[in-house]
């Protein structure tokens, strides 16, 4: 069980990292776009925006996924 907790998390743990680093440099939107001149309160509805936070929220999510399995590996 331990094994299999420690394979998986650590897996699901470098996936998601380098998911997010990727995420991070290259979906970011341009500075130069036309996302400057969207007012402040209707980010979220940016298409461009609104597929940048949720891939950021599904790869952070993967990332403390992957850290508890690596955690219950340990304890267990």
């Amino acid at each position: 069980m331990s094994v299999f907790l420690t394979i998986s998390g650590s897996l699901l743990f470098i996936a998601s990292a380098a998911a997010h680093i990727y995420v991070r440099v290259k979906l970011r939107p341009k500075q130069g776009s036309d996302f400057d001149d969207i007012y402040w309160e209707f980010e979220d509805t940016h298409p461009g925006f609104a597929k940048y936070s949720r891939l950021l929220q599904i790869t952070f999510a993967g990332i403390v996924i992957g850290t508890l399995l690596l955690f219950l590996a340990l304890v267990f």
